[in-house]
């Protein structure tokens, strides 16, 4: 009797865990969709991109949310992808850019400083921040 509680217990664990990761992915995807109704919303002016490139780099965008070591993504109007990640060390960082690059070869990703994220108070100036600063994927695999 007391196997099948401890067996039922254990999975109603394992089901709010998968629930909870669930939800956190929903949560760090939501910067996605709302940078993405911005964009072709045409709010923010003329677009640097075709209205198909943003839809392309939604889906760019939700797969990056959902990396291990990134907290929120966003799509940025010069066509790159920018993330606040979790850990901003060298060695996370790098895992993140490395992840992130094979599976988008001709992506720019663009972390967030510190210096940006104190400096964008919405969806707006995040958006509208650029990613010529950062290293284009293709300079890093070498297929420039």
């Amino acid at each position: 009797m007391q196997l099948a509680r401890r067996d039922n217990d254990m999975k109603h664990l394992a089901l709010i865990a998968v629930f909870l990761e669930l939800a956190s992915t929903a949560a760090r995807a939501e910067n996605c969709g709302k940078s993405r109704e911005y964009l072709l919303g045409n709010l923010s002016g003329d677009l640097a991109l075709p209205p198909k490139a943003y839809e392309d780099l939604f889906k760019t965008c939700l797969a990056t949310a959902a990396m291990a070591n990134v907290k929120d993504a966003y799509i940025l109007k010069d066509g790159g992808i920018a993330v606040v990640t979790k850990q901003d060390s060298v060695a996370a960082t790098a895992a993140t850019l490395s992840q992130f690059c094979d599976a988008n070869p001709r992506a720019t990703l663009h972390f967030l400083t510190r210096k940006e994220l104190l400096q964008t108070k919405s969806i707006v100036n995040v958006i509208k921040i650029s990613s010529t600063s950062s290293t284009s994927c293709r300079k890093i695999k070498g297929n420039s």
